[in-house]
């Protein structure tokens, strides 16, 4: 048992290789192994590149007929960017496969195992599964839903502060924890801030980390108030960027679209941006995932609209009270602690003196308030 653990968890190390390129394809590694010995292993490295299994098989060093394959969730069994992975386990005559993760997607959902059985490949399903399905939340929603996995994050105080009385946030965590945002920023396909943040701050929104990847920018805009000359404007044509408004202006679509951006007019019932519309336009458009940077009435809104299925917060180790100081969320607020947005239990994450808190945004059965 404890040989069959070590195989399956080298696989899931190896799946974490993908990050961030396989997005919005699943994280999968493979382990291929012969009597005792692991003959060939892989990972779907990049969306469009070769599957887990198939690089595991190509990378065999001797014939794996018979072998046992680890792959951390179960194999493809349709046609899409590349060939089925059960057709190559197949042909190849290996005899048993262990599987971590079930695969939600309607295409596969249990068709894959069923094939390799009919085929007379012995399967064990589900080994592992709670650390193989920690690979891929993002695409187990994605793959369901069709919207991205959405996230806030924010840094504060330890008395829950998002800046000091006078507006100035710099900086209120450190440089290795400043450093883990960019890794974030690497692995959601879309980073997305409100016009107010823009015109604090004029953020850039890339990702300042080697080797990483710049995330699409979505600003919500409901007037389209962004100065030209923000730096998201200046750099549109470098970093794909989108301006989210609520009431149409031709004069300002035009000056942004000359500079490279795109401009989406999605406007809901109270005049602001319609948050599911949003999602459901990126899910339409295989953005599998958003990071959500902007300021406390953001967060609100993202939250009462039920779009938020993640929420990293980041606590610096400092007091600023001050009555004026404004917390991470704005908005109305709960009218009573039975009614507050529930989180799951956190995972606990430590950069020196500063903590990341990770927490899952759990499902309301009462209407936002």
């Amino acid at each position: 048992m404890v040989e069959k653990q070590n195989y399956m968890r080298r696989a899931i190390r190896l799946a974490k290789q993908g990050i961030p390129w396989a997005s919005p394809n699943p994280l999968v590694g493979a382990v291929i192994v012969k009597k005792g010995r692991v003959i060939g292993e892989g990972c779907h490295a990049r969306c469009g590149g070769m599957h887990a299994e198939r690089a595991a098989l190509e990378a065999c060093t001797e014939d794996p007929a018979g072998a046992t394959v680890y792959v951390t969730l179960e194999p493809c069994c349709h046609q899409g960017r590349q060939p089925p992975c059960t057709q190559a386990l197949i042909e190849s005559g290996v005899a048993r496969v262990v599987v971590g993760s079930r695969d939600p997607n309607p295409k596969v959902a249990g068709r894959g195992i069923a094939q390799l059985r009919a085929a007379g490949v012995a399967v064990e399903k589900d080994f592992l599964r709670r650390e193989c399905d920690a690979l891929n939340p993002v695409f187990f929603h994605y793959i369901t839903a069709r919207t991205p996995y959405v996230a806030l994050k924010y840094a504060m105080t330890a008395d829950g502060k998002l800046a000091a009385r006078t507006g100035r946030s710099q900086w209120i965590t450190g440089e290795t924890a400043r450093a883990h945002v960019h890794s974030l920023r690497s692995r959601y396909r879309a980073i997305l801030v409100g016009v107010g943040t823009i015109l604090a701050d004029d953020p850039l929104l890339n990702c300042r980390m080697e080797g990483g990847r710049d995330p699409l920018r979505v600003v919500l805009d409901s007037r389209l108030r962004t100065p030209l000359s923000a730096r998201v404007c200046r750099t549109a044509q470098t970093q794909k960027t989108i301006f989210v408004c609520a009431v149409e202006n031709a004069q300002k679509r035009a000056q942004l679209q000359a500079l490279g951006a795109e401009v989406l007019c999605l406007g809901g019932a109270d005049g602001r941006v319609d948050w599911v519309a949003l999602m459901r336009e990126l899910g339409a458009r295989e953005i599998d995932s958003v990071l959500i940077e902007g300021g406390a009435e953001i967060q609100y809104s993202a939250l009462c609209a039920g779009v938020v299925q993640r929420l990293y917060v980041y606590v610096g180790a400092m007091l600023l009270g001050g009555a004026g100081a404004k917390s991470p969320v704005g908005g109305l607020g709960a009218p009573d602690p039975a009614e507050a947005f529930a989180l799951s239990a956190p995972e606990i994450e430590l950069f020196g003196r500063d903590v990341l808190l990770s927490y899952d945004v759990l499902a309301r059965e009462k209407e936002a308030f």
